[in-house]
């Protein structure tokens, strides 16, 4: 297992599976998201629970489902065990291995390799071709809640913000950072969830039960390359994600206020995962690192961590703000 075993830069840095597969072939109950552009981010895992990218990459190393029960003694303990990791450590951070240094190093590298730009979509916003989108990208971009350039003469003849995607999906990296109920996961036969998200993570004594459900809003940069979508990995495909907004959620009593009938046409859904398409950036190729020995004087390979292992039969069930 690695970080790239969930979030593979070829797959827009996640597994691209409906729930991923941690250690030992078990799983949790909820989809790796991408990692592309958490640059950017304010709050990490779906729920929120870490304040930054150094804070994430300190869980999934010791979750018993994702990377195995360790403490971080020892993983701390392994790592010093590799010469080359002792060597760089000390020419960069002037110590021995530490938890510190290891989450600095990990969420240093993906504030300068997950990133995602120059979509068809810059290329037309900062000022090039007015061709870099087609017809069906504009009128899918206006009505997602943007406007054309001001020197664009197209008509797109549709209404503006009618699939009302910006009042999440907004500002350059296409998300609010904040947490909302759009009915995933929830069970009216029950009449419950199968998972709280952000309302777990909330302290006892500040609990809202507008977060009942809620999940953080993903950027849709790399869209196209991340299904399948939602926390649960529930639905597959874009037209999938478009149509669940148009019957405005799946109604419960935590539903959030923006979430309403669109009265799409089949037309303007169809635009409207188009421009999503048109989010998709230049393709950065990443490299696979040339491993150091470890104590045995054998260097890992980096291209079978690519791979998830088998699904375990009788897989662990997900506990609720643990996974992802």
């Amino acid at each position: 297992m690695s970080c790239a075993t969930c979030h593979n830069p070829d797959k827009g840095w996640t597994d691209q599976m409906g729930v991923s597969i941690g250690i030992d072939g078990h799983t949790g109950g909820r989809s790796a998201p991408t990692v592309v552009n958490t640059a950017y981010g304010k709050t990490m895992f779906w729920d929120g629970r870490a304040p930054s990218l150094e804070g994430q990459a300190q869980g999934p190393i010791q979750n018993p489902i994702e990377m195995g029960k360790q403490s971080y003694e020892d993983i701390v303990k392994r790592l010093r065990a590799v010469p080359g990791y002792k060597d760089q450590f000390e020419k960069v951070f002037g110590t021995d291995v530490t938890l510190d240094g290891m989450a600095k190093a990990i969420a240093t590298y993906e504030r300068v390799a997950a990133l995602s730009g120059n979509s068809k979509f810059d290329k037309y916003n900062v000022g090039g071709e007015l061709t870099a989108l087609s017809e069906s990208e504009k009128r899918g971009m206006v009505l997602f809640g943007l406007r054309l350039r001001g020197d664009d003469e197209f008509k797109p003849n549709v209404t503006l913000k009618k699939a009302d995607c910006t009042s999440c999906h907004s500002g350059s990296n296409f998300t609010n950072e904040q947490f909302h109920n759009i009915g995933v996961g929830w069970n009216a036969e029950k009449n419950d969830f199968a998972d709280y998200g952000r309302f777990v993570i909330s302290p006892i004594g500040s609990k809202n039960n507008a977060e009942l459900g809620a999940f953080k809003t993903p950027t849709v940069r790399e869209i196209e390359k991340t299904g399948p979508y939602m926390h649960d990995g529930s639905m597959k495909t874009l037209e999938e994600v478009v149509e669940h907004y148009n019957k405005g959620g799946n109604p419960n009593p935590a539903l959030d206020k923006d979430i309403k009938k669109l009265n799409l046409t089949d037309a303007e859904k169809a635009d409207v995962v188009a421009f999503l398409k048109a989010l998709t950036g230049e393709e950065v190729k990443v490299a696979l690192p040339t491993l150091p020995p470890g104590a045995d004087g054998k260097s890992p390979n980096p291209q079978a961590a690519l791979t998830p292992p088998p699904l375990k039969a009788a897989a662990n069930v997900f506990h609720p703000g643990v996974q992802r």
